[in-house]
């Protein structure tokens, strides 16, 4: 993937939260949003969390999480409340949220949008970046979020590496985020993606007409056997989130991001250090 920072980004107000913006965040609705999380943090999900003197006061950083739980992804909701509760939400901060929410749903995409969503598009993350602003990426997306249970203790990015080449252009550390428990508010039996990708070229058409990129069979509420990337209601398990120690890199700039042997390396050594902290998060 080739990155970018010469595609215009609206600073306008008129932008309708399309997330091609840094300034639709609205710490009102923020405000807004926080009770109903709060309950959720302390009552529901009963979160535990730890590592948060680990991030750095200020500056750039690339937060990196893996997803769980299906389209809910509750501990990615769970981190951002943490993130507010602690740190006000002046401290500017985005999260790259996939395109297709847009299509699907453009109300809970502004929603989003008002809450530090920011489109998933290299010249976005870039653009936050070059202001000094934090930036939170889910790499594995769809297929890391509908993994099957039996994976549900796996670091798991579909073989996604953007994030490196990003992290290496930007010369900004990684500061991974682990959780367990938001995998088990759901259990995906399998994903028949390929399997419906086959009837889709007979003929079937895709639902809205976007590709799902996964199709999971999972068991939860309130459908029971749900079939397709449905929104459901997470069961109220525990979960555990921890921030874990930034990770700086030997080498920086575009030549090392365009170093693909290099990138793999710097790939491998984030998904096994947050392999080793969820590991150690488990058991302990």
């Amino acid at each position: 993937m080739k990155y970018s920072a010469s595609s215009p980004i609206s600073n306008s107000k008129t932008s309708r939260f399309d997330g091609l913006s840094l300034d639709d965040r609205n710490p009102e609705f923020i405000q807004l949003m926080l009770p109903l999380w709060e309950w959720l943090y302390r009552y529901y999900f009963r979160v535990e969390s730890d590592g948060w003197q680990h991030i750095p006061a200020s500056g750039k950083m690339l937060f990196v999480g893996s997803h769980n739980g299906g389209i809910v992804a509750p501990d990615m909701f769970m981190f951002l409340y943490e993130w507010f509760h602690r740190y006000g939400t002046e401290r500017l901060a985005y999260g790259l949220m996939h395109p297709t929410v847009w299509k699907v749903s453009p109300e809970l995409a502004s929603m989003a949008v008002q809450c530090g969503a920011i489109k998933a598009h290299p010249k976005m993350a870039i653009a936050a970046l070059r202001k000094d602003y934090p930036v939170l990426v889910y790499p594995g997306g769809a297929e890391d979020t509908f993994r099957p249970h039996h994976l549900r203790d796996k670091i798991y990015f579909a073989g996604r590496k953007g994030f490196i080449k990003l992290a290496l252009r930007e010369e900004v550390p990684i500061v991974p985020i682990i959780s367990h428990g938001a995998h088990d508010t759901l259990m995906v039996l399998g994903d028949f993606y390929q399997e419906v990708k086959q009837l889709h070229e007979w003929g079937m058409p895709w639902l809205f007409g976007i590709d799902p990129v996964v199709f999971p069979v999972y068991l939860g509420l309130p459908w029971g056997l749900s079939i397709g990337p449905l929104p459901h209601l997470p069961l109220p398990m525990q979960i555990r989130t921890r921030v874990c120690k930034p990770i700086v890199f030997e080498k920086y700039g575009s030549e090392a991001a365009r170093d693909r042997d290099y990138v793999d390396a710097c790939f491998d050594l984030v998904t096994n250090q947050m392999q080793e902290e969820l590991d150690y998060l488990i058991g302990s």
